[in-house]
């Protein structure tokens, strides 16, 4: 079983940054794909941005421009680089690290952006 913890969160000016960390440990395959969602007040929970073991990345539309997703399969740990933070960007955010067995969650990080 992958053991999953965020790190980063915490409350932000508009405009400015926040360096999320997702760190995966004990897992016996390899960690195909990591995904970073949030999930705002009242909301559904959506997809942000997803790296996969070689580096490919995808981005929801509300990130491309201002979030990077990148990894370090050393460390089987991901970031997610948020610039240009908006109070819209406001909600916890969870990481899930998917292996051959399926996606292993989080317990998430809040991230608040103040206007």
């Amino acid at each position: 079983q992958v053991q999953v913890m965020e790190s980063g969160g915490g409350l932000v000016q508009a405009g400015g940054s926040l360096r999320l960390s997702c760190a995966a440990s004990g897992s016996t395959l390899p960690i195909e794909v990591i995904a970073w969602y949030r999930q705002a007040p009242g909301k559904q929970r959506e997809l942000v941005a997803t790296v996969t073991r070689g580096g490919t990345t995808t981005y929801a539309d509300s990130a491309k421009g201002r979030f990077t997703i990148s990894r370090d399969n050393t460390k089987s740990t991901a970031y997610l680089q948020m610039n240009s933070l908006k109070p819209e960007d406001t909600g916890v955010y969870y990481c899930a690290a998917r292996t051959g067995w399926g996606n292993s969650w989080g317990p998430g990080t809040q991230v608040t952006v103040s206007s």
